[in-house]
């Protein structure tokens, strides 16, 4: 919906005083002392805690804005009539250093062929980008452009797209996904069809900066993006959040940004070139970058603050074993004001990502507190910055408030399933660790299947804060359901993710709607609720498969801490 200027105080007061009604009559509520089956996370809390946290009161809960400040003290109190207690030494949140850039005035992206000829290309239809440079003015003026393929360089598959090429003050030119995306099985190089980090856009603009580049510029193309230029678009529009860095981006590329496809095509036949061959070379081992022989120039202004964000962290302290803890996560944050769709609303208010994730926390939270405290802590963190670059769970893994050798492993919880009643859940990224046996028990209780990921090459694994965890070696699970619905089955559970991808991901309509059937996102919390209690009362430590990417890392940990894993 459109925010209204300056939103009363009281009507945000009056959110709050319903939501914590319908928390109290919930609490008061009989049927559900512990019980793990059917009833024992409330839909009344789903529903209020995700209403009141996607109204425009919050403005699109982006970072360091009022947006945050009311979503801070929302869940705090919620946080608090669940009967958690204050997570970080005495305190409900943890502070996280950010900058935010705003890019203003910008002007077009200009291409000058090898025949002297120009090509202008608009921001925003055609082109978008940012600068992480905390610096008043980006300037990149007759930029030499690169084609690098995926852009990747690893070392240990034998694989560098930068090889023999000096980037120094250059712009690279980068597809997007791996090179074995278009792959039917999971054998190759990169994985196959399943997406792995090297396909992340992140990553390609981390090493695009580690090569010296000047710019880089990835080509969008729907099916390897996995969404579409409108998402990109509003994604990269407006006010951008990074870490704070103590060179103020110095390290990184003057400007990172993507450019439509055709675009691309345009780009490349200036040069003499042709995308499509490109591309097809890029996929070969043994490809080596390509000098365009065109150049860039694009200019824009920067606007910048510095601020502290923040994750807020409640606990259930454990009985026997209170040293030892199971995570829940789930990013609170959105985009906040984003372009305008056609009635004219700029606020994207994240009813599905993730309000009713941050809904589950507070859920999950009441349940286990009706329950009784665990052998084991059970820390709940609604994490800040994950639109921005999983920001708020990259510092908390390398500023840990529970010891990541003494963390059994947790759930990550990145919207809920909205359509109905479903007979199956994906593990998000395939079986990659033993709490895949606490999965497999959770299912069997609530009659349901487990279902492989039906789009490995969307690297949906890398894409949200269970990551940032993961890569420092703690057991996460990502799940998803309602793929196969009770109501159409898979037919209708693909409709439901085709148009929550084409019409609401990072949209101003992705609004709460009191029509939603909330039975599925019951049935998935509940699993949640399963695994997380199960592992919470166990004294066994769960690992990574062995020969998993971060079995490693976890391994490492576990031996560093002698009281720990």
């Amino acid at each position: 919906m459109i925010r209204r200027p300056n939103p009363a105080a009281a009507a945000l007061a009056a959110i709050l005083a319903a939501s914590l009604s319908a928390c109290a009559a919930t609490s008061a509520g009989g049927g559900m002392a512990g019980a793990p089956g059917a009833g024992t996370i409330s839909v009344e809390t789903l529903k209020s805690a995700t209403q009141a946290l996607s109204s425009d009161a919050f403005e699109g809960r982006a970072p360091g804005t009022v947006g945050e400040e009311r979503t801070v003290a929302y869940l705090v109190d919620r946080f608090g009539k669940a009967g958690l207690k204050p997570g970080n030494n005495g305190s409900w949140v943890q502070k996280v250093p950010l900058v935010e850039i705003t890019g203003t005035n910008f002007g077009p992206l200009s291409i000058w062929g090898k025949d002297g000829a120009a090509q202008s290309f608009a921001y925003g239809s055609d082109w978008v980008g940012a600068s992480y440079r905390e610096a008043p003015s980006i300037n990149l003026a007759n930029s030499e452009m690169v084609f690098v393929g995926y852009g990747i360089v690893a070392p240990e598959k034998n694989w560098n797209d930068y090889a023999g090429v000096d980037m120094e003050g250059k712009t690279a030119v980068i597809l997007v996904n791996d090179p074995d995306y278009e792959s039917q099985g999971l054998a190759g190089d990169f994985g196959g069809r399943a997406m792995t980090f090297y396909g992340r856009w992140t990553y390609k603009f981390e090493e695009a900066a580690r090569q010296g580049a000047a710019a880089a510029i990835i080509v969008h193309d729907e099916f390897p993006a996995a969404y579409g230029w409108n998402v990109v678009e509003s994604s990269w529009s407006g006010p951008q959040v990074y870490a704070a860095r103590a060179d103020k981006g110095a390290s990184q590329t003057m400007m990172n940004g993507w450019v439509q496809k055709p675009v691309a095509q345009k780009i490349m036949a200036a040069a003499g070139q042709d995308l499509a061959a490109l591309s097809a070379a890029a996929k070969k081992r043994g490809f080596r970058a390509v000098p365009l022989g065109v150049t860039a120039s694009t200019r824009f202004g920067n606007t910048f603050r510095t601020f502290e964000s923040q994750n807020v962290v409640g606990v259930l302290p454990g009985t026997t074993r209170p040293d030892e803890t199971v995570l829940y996560t789930a990013h609170w944050d959105h985009l906040g004001r984003c372009n305008p769709d056609a009635s004219g609303d700029d606020i994207c208010n994240g009813a599905v990502d993730n309000a009713t994730g941050v809904a589950a926390l507070v859920a999950l939270a009441e349940a286990n507190a009706r329950a009784g405290a665990t052998p084991r802590a059970q820390a709940f963190i609604a994490l800040t910055s994950e639109e921005s670059g999983l920001l708020g769970s990259q510092y908390y893994a390398m500023n840990p408030v529970f010891p990541l050798a003494r963390t059994a492993g947790g759930i990550n919880i990145d919207g809920l399933p909205l359509a109905g009643r479903f007979r199956d859940v994906v593990a998000i990224g395939g079986a990659k660790s033993q709490l895949d046996a606490y999965l497999s028990r959770a299912l069997a209780a609530g009659n349901l299947a487990g279902s492989p990921e039906p789009t490995p090459e969307k690297g949906f694994y890398y894409r949200s804060d269970h990551f940032n965890l993961a890569k420092v070696g703690v057991p996460m699970l990502y799940l998803k359901g309602g793929d196969d619905l009770e109501a159409g089955g898979t037919a209708a559970g693909a409709a439901a993710a085709k148009e929550w991808t084409e019409q609401r991901y990072h949209q101003p309509s992705d609004e709460y709607d009191p029509d939603w059937d909330w039975a599925g996102a019951q049935q998935i919390v509940e699993a949640y609720y399963r695994i997380g209690r199960e592992l919470a009362t166990t004294p066994d430590w769960p690992n990574w498969n062995e020969g998993d990417e971060f079995r490693a890392a976890r391994d490492a940990s576990c031996a560093a801490d002698p009281a720990g894993c």
